[in-house]
């Protein structure tokens, strides 16, 4: 996977793609980039800025880190649940 170009230049290139002056794909070329990828970066910026429904970044994030704390949450709970069906065994009859 090619390094991630940093904010500043994604910023600046979706900046003049949406000028309209040139067309996307002279834009790209002139940047070095692939058309798809100033598609992509152009689609983002449109849900970022409310544009377009979407997924934000931030909302992306914190839907990853609420999945995690999830799973953590189900193994600590699997765990006690197997806890207790083992110190129970001691104490019901047989």
């Amino acid at each position: 996977m090619p390094k991630p170009y940093p904010k500043e230049f994604r910023d600046d290139v979706v900046a003049v793609a949406r000028k309209r002056q040139a067309p996307i794909g002279q834009v790209a070329k002139d940047f070095g980039i692939s058309e798809g990828c100033l598609h992509n970066w152009l689609r983002k910026a449109d849900i970022e800025d409310g544009v377009v429904e979407g997924v934000t970044e931030a909302d992306a994030a914190e839907l990853r880190e609420l999945k995690k704390r999830n799973r953590l949450l189900e193994q600590e709970n699997e765990i006690l649940r197997r806890a207790a069906a083992y110190f129970s065994r001691d104490v019901l009859p047989k």
